[in-house]
């Protein structure tokens, strides 16, 4: 096991692009960090920098308290899992795993001790002596991972390794992860866009857009209280509602009014003043998760409520989604247990203002109430 730090990294390419700016982030040992954000955001440019299959124009990596920036890639006691599994077609499952050691001029009975350790740990007993194209594509992946693990590196880099994975089989093979990194303990940065394999896998998320860092904490500190509007929207499914309006009033009296025509008014937790009074008479957004919502008639008589026009139910088994077209002519989405609701229902619906922030404008505006 090895800590990971990056300090004040940076990655320019020659054409000006700017990929990844002033990074300052680390994986302690045995942690598992998961680099989440949207396509473009600089997580996986990261990754290869820590594996040195990209230069860093700027600042440091270390890996094991050693500046690891000017070593070779198989100099660093790193091992790398890709997207596309990168098997060798000709090889057995035996030999694409016993590859990088026999390279190393490892013994043969440690490499048969390895390579049987990790084909028992994965499930790859019976699968060792056929070729990839007999393979499914979870079996492979996790070929791919027992390649890894028989080098006993210092730390483990995963980029994107379910993608090419069916729904089912990304469950699977992420609950097989999960369980492996548990036994092994091996530090690990693990880089995704899907926030639910973010928020099931890591210790800690370090969300990224745009080459910046914008917030990295345990998965549900992230859920509750994101720094600003773009970690608060990219975490949580469905995603979170957004209304634009002002902050009225002032002191314990404070409310959000939404700017559109027909726009609603609700009153804000008196617990809320002494961090958004500043803020009164200008522009804020409202953010609702959907599970924020429930039908008036089902919730505490205290909450906020809002009026809406049921205009698309998504049945989920013992949930639902159902879409509002509310009077300023928006749109939310609410998550409630399954009752019987249909398109063109006038509901009135509760407010849980715990699961409910307030924003500066803008994509990245500020939280106010974290």
């Amino acid at each position: 096991m090895a800590e990971i730090a990056l300090q004040q990294v940076e990655k320019v390419y020659p054409s000006g692009f700017h990929a990844v700016k002033s990074l300052s982030l680390s994986a302690g040992e045995g942690e598992f960090l998961v680099l989440l954000g949207p396509s473009g955001c600089g997580k996986s440019t990261t990754l290869r920098m820590i594996a040195g299959l990209e230069e860093a124009t700027g600042g440091t990596i270390s890996i094991g308290g050693r500046v690891v920036n000017d070593v070779h890639p198989k100099d660093r006691d790193i091992a790398m899992v890709f997207q596309n599994y990168a098997l060798y077609p000709h090889m057995s499952v035996r030999e694409n795993m016993a590859f990088a050691l026999k390279l190393r001029k490892t013994p043969k009975p440690e490499i048969e001790r390895r390579v049987n350790a990790a084909a028992d740990m994965l499930g790859l007993r019976e699968l060792l002596d056929r070729k990839p194209a007999a393979l499914s594509g979870g079996q492979r992946q996790r070929v791919a991972v027992g390649r890894a693990i028989v080098r006993e590196p210092k730390a483990f880099l995963f980029d994107e390794p379910l993608s090419n994975l069916d729904a089912k089989l990304r469950t699977t093979t992420r609950a097989e992860i999960k369980a492996l990194h548990q036994r092994l303990k091996t530090t690990t940065v693990y880089v995704t866009h899907d926030q639910e394999e973010a928020m099931t896998l890591a210790d800690r998320v370090a969300i990224m857009s745009g080459g910046v860092l914008h917030q990295h904490a345990p998965p549900m500190e992230l859920y509750r209280t994101p720094v600003n509007r773009f970690v608060a929207g990219f975490l949580g499914t469905p995603p979170m509602n957004f209304l634009d309006g002002k902050l009225e009033g002032s002191g314990s009296g404070l409310a959000f009014g939404e700017s559109a025509s027909g726009g609603q008014r609700v009153a804000l937790p008196m617990d809320w003043a002494s961090r958004v009074s500043n803020a009164a008479g200008r522009d804020v957004v409202l953010g609702i998760r959907p599970q924020a919502l429930d039908i008036a008639v089902h919730a505490p008589g205290d909450r906020p409520r809002i009026r809406g026009t049921v205009a698309l139910v998504e049945p989920l088994g013992d949930q639902m989604d159902i879409t509002l077209s509310i009077p300023s002519g928006r749109r939310l989405v609410a998550r409630i247990n399954a009752v019987t609701v249909k398109v063109g229902d006038a509901l009135e619906m509760a407010i849980d203002m715990t699961k409910s922030h307030l924003f500066e404008p803008g994509e990245f505006g500020k939280n106010l109430t974290a």
